[in-house]
């Protein structure tokens, strides 16, 4: 069963800034028979640049997230969804360990980048790993994986 309210999939905020990737719905997956996407925005907000992209989720953009965060886990700066045709998100950890640098890259559309810091604790990353659980929840996706 789908749900009815917007689930942040990947929230990232700190020191007043702010990259959330919110997952609004799910819809057929163009030139995809019978599979299907999620669709939502980013929304990038600091106290100099406030803006939202429409985009969508695949079930190996979920799989390739839980890497990321798997990545993020164990120190090492990563990109999610690097090399696609959707906007990218690139973190980059701050040597002491507290901050990181966000980076939203949109190569295909409006061809912006936007970089943010915020902060990255211990429980953010339990915190994130429920919100892609919760996600897979609320809707469902085959092909994507499933803690």
């Amino acid at each position: 069963m789908a749900s009815e309210e917007p689930i942040d999939l990947i929230r990232l905020e700190g020191e007043d800034n702010s990259v959330i990737v919110r997952i609004t719905g799910k819809r057929p997956a163009p030139g995809r028979s019978g599979a299907d996407e999620l669709v939502g925005e980013i929304l990038v907000d600091t106290a100099f640049v406030r803006g939202s992209l429409a985009t969508s989720v695949s079930p190996e953009d979920l799989t390739e997230w839980r890497e990321t965060l798997d990545a993020l886990d164990g120190g090492a700066d990563t990109t999610w969804r690097e090399g696609r045709r959707a906007p990218e998100l690139s973190v980059e950890l701050d040597p002491d360990g507290e901050r990181a640098y966000v980076t939203v890259a949109d190569h295909t559309m409006s061809l912006t980048t936007v970089t943010a810091t915020v902060l990255l604790t211990d429980e953010w990353f339990d915190e994130a790993y429920d919100r892609l659980d919760a996600t897979l929840r609320a809707w469902p996706l085959e092909g994507a994986l499933r803690s």
